[in-house]
């Protein structure tokens, strides 16, 4: 890796990156994007697998990366059993083919659970994670970032780098808060200026307005960006076990067709809404959102 500021490096590196308010076309044959958040437990691996699990349905070919390097938990959602296998591939001792969980399409890069040696060494994760992107694009159609919760160089760096950025966002005023701060940094150390805004435990139609009325607004005022909403996903009020199968079903759930619409939102030529020219809302909540808000709601 270069020894110019992240700054610098991820503008030489990524061709997506805006120069003077021109945007240049990517050269990059697939698309990557990274999934993060300003708090932990809004759903961030949740809504990176079932995007996944989505774009496969689409005839993509993905690659999901869990950058959560010693607390993995997508293999745990999926039911793949905890190895080490990062932690091998990291120390060249296997393949990249032989470090990954296959189903069909979609592949996973799981990381490592309570890894002793990992957590004793200084590995620069985020510099790895890109070397892997690099090595291996053109083998997909996505790569998909579940990056870890927080506001860290780390996670800059890899957001920083994707060609795309999906913010997860919940009704509690820290997950707000924590979600504005990385778009600041994101904007004012890395200089992205562009990120997709995921509403998640959305209880009805009116939270929904509440909270894209009030992030919408802060950021217009406070932050030189644009953000591009894809959406809402319902509140689900069941246990954990019983929301990851329902995450996971193919089709017929309130939830599979709140993340289609995402997808729908996402690919279409004029994206969401934009800060800069507040206030037009997203159409209509996905069908199935509940009347109750929870506790945690604006």
């Amino acid at each position: 890796m270069s020894r110019k500021t992240p700054g610098e490096w991820l503008l030489s590196q990524n061709s997506n990156f805006s120069r003077n308010g021109v945007s240049c076309p990517t050269q990059r044959p697939c698309k990557t994007i990274a999934v993060s958040s300003g708090k932990g437990g809004v759903g961030k691996t949740s809504v990176a697998i079932k995007l996944s699990k989505l774009l496969v349905e689409r005839g993509e070919k993905v690659l999901l990366i869990d950058c959560d390097y010693n607390l993995s938990n997508t293999a745990v959602k999926l039911g793949f059993p905890l190895e080490s296998k990062f932690y091998d591939l990291l120390q060249s001792k296997i393949e990249f083919d032989e470090a990954i969980h296959k189903d069909g399409n979609f592949h996973l890069l799981s990381a490592c659970n309570g890894n002793v040696d990992l957590f004793e060494k200084d590995l620069g994760l985020e510099n790895l994670i890109i070397d892997i992107i690099s090595a291996h694009n053109e083998d997909y159609d996505s790569i998909i970032l579940d990056c870890p919760a927080g506001l860290t160089k780390e996670v800059c760096t890899l957001s920083g780098y994707c060609d795309y950025r999906f913010v997860v966002i919940t009704p509690d005023k820290s997950s707000i808060t924590d979600s504005y701060s990385l778009i600041k940094v994101l904007g004012q150390r890395f200089g992205v200026r562009e990120h997709h805004l995921i509403f998640n435990k959305i209880s009805n139609e009116k939270q929904y307005e509440r909270l894209t009325k009030t992030f919408l607004e802060t950021a217009s005022l406070y932050l030189d960006c644009r953000l591009n909403v894809l959406g809402a996903i319902p509140f689900f009020r069941q246990n954990v076990d019983l929301f990851d199968r329902e995450l996971l079903k193919v089709a017929g759930s309130k939830i599979h067709n709140s993340f289609n619409n995402v997808i729908d939102r996402f690919t279409e030529e004029n994206i969401g809404t934009s800060a800069n020219s507040f206030p037009i809302f997203q159409r209509g909540l996905d069908s199935g959102l509940g009347q109750k808000q929870d506790v945690q709601s604006l």
